[in-house]
């Protein structure tokens, strides 16, 4: 690995820009999956859904419920040979993203760790779980997609959080150890089908790879998906044929992938005066890769954010769902905003700015992209 590149911070902030798609959003979604490796989900729609707000700047065109279309089709569930991407966590955790296919085999090994450990959301089937699991295999295959609320037969799943059907458990289990997937979506409701129905048989048959290729697997996915990161020393062992190490002011050590340093160079060589107006300003998402980091954030944008929607309401600061407002390289402020979708209208919660900075245009988009009326 080549010795660190120092960088300043504005050129910094204007390289991660241009890398996290921001100022030359791609064609399609396949692209964005491409270059950013995953697209996180979230099912919680204050102002939109996480997916589409963050692929909304990135994908030219973007529509509302893009991604979900492109993963599963439109008016039924898309035939498994024509997929191209699907949803699963990342391994390891209970994060759900949007995957394209070549992710599949690096999944293999984390969903058959699941099956041996405890655990009520993810963890090996239970008794009355392991007992029912035929039936809803045999249900599937004789019928297709199907929604946990298709097999309630009343009995209530135990040690779950929250209130849950048996069923309901046993099918997420299920999927998170790779026997069922999701083939489709009812509104938010996830319908499940057989992994030979949704998956190309190409792509089910690909051999699983080495524990050591999907840890560099993962500790690129991490690049991918910031340009920017932070990597541990097993990881740097890993990926070190493939990164550049970054030393930027104030900020911890950092790398990137060599793929992207002729935009790093592109980015100093650009003029510094990249304004930060209000016109030109986009409303982020709360998990979106550019904020994902809140330490690098605040070292590098020099905006402590957080997402607050598991805040206490006495102790959020900015809001439930507050969006960060990027305008040029700069991060000067946020709009809590909330879609009033029975009166087609986008209402503001609450909003800040720095002085010199406007919100209404960014807000005015945001609502073009849901259909509703600005505030």
């Amino acid at each position: 690995m080549n010795a660190a590149v120092t960088v300043p911070p504005p050129v910094a902030r204007r390289f991660l820009r241009r890398a996290l798609l921001l100022d030359a959003p791609v064609p399609d979604v396949v692209a964005a999956l491409a270059h950013h490796g995953y697209v996180q989900i979230d099912p919680i729609n204050v102002c939109g859904r996480m997916h589409d707000l963050i692929l909304r700047p990135r994908v030219a065109g973007y529509r509302e419920g893009d991604l979900m279309r492109h993963l599963h089709g439109d008016a039924k569930p898309l035939p498994a040979a024509r997929r191209t991407a699907f949803e699963h966590h990342l391994p390891h955790t209970h994060v759900l993203v949007a995957f394209p296919l070549d992710a599949w085999p690096h999944l293999l090994a984390a969903m058959h760790a699941r099956t041996k450990r405890t655990g009520a959301w993810s963890g090996r089937l239970t008794p009355r779980e392991r007992a029912l699991a035929p039936h809803i295999l045999a249900e599937l295959a004789a019928r297709g997609p199907l929604g946990s609320e298709d097999f309630h037969d009343g009995r209530q799943a135990r040690r779950v959080w929250g209130s849950m059907t048996l069923a309901k458990s046993t099918l997420q289990k299920m999927f998170f150890h790779g026997r069922v997937l999701i083939a489709g979506r009812d509104q938010n409701r996830r319908l499940y089908d057989l992994p030979e129905r949704v998956l190309p048989a190409a792509t089910l048959a690909r051999p699983a790879p080495s524990a050591r290729e999907t840890a560099r697997w993962i500790a690129l996915g991490k690049l991918r998906q910031r340009r920017l990161a932070t990597l541990r020393r097993d990881e740097l062992g890993l990926v070190a044929d493939e990164v550049q190490a970054v030393r930027i002011e104030g900020c911890p050590p950092l790398h990137m992938l060599k793929a992207d340093l002729p935009l790093l160079h592109a980015a100093e060589s650009a003029s510094s005066d990249l304004q930060s107006s209000s016109s030109g300003a986009t409303l982020l998402a709360p998990l979106d890769p550019l904020i994902y980091d809140r330490r690098l954030t605040l070292a590098l944008w020099d905006y402590d954010y957080i997402w607050e929607v598991y805040t206490p309401p006495a102790k959020r600061v900015r809001g439930y769902y507050a969006l960060p407002l990027l305008a040029g390289t700069e991060l000067v402020g946020y709009v809590d905003p909330k879609a009033d979708r029975d009166r087609r209208r986008l209402a503001v919660v609450s909003r800040s700015a720095r002085r010199g900075h406007r919100t209404a245009p960014a807000v005015e988009a945001l609502a073009r992209f849901l259909g509703l009326r600005k505030p």
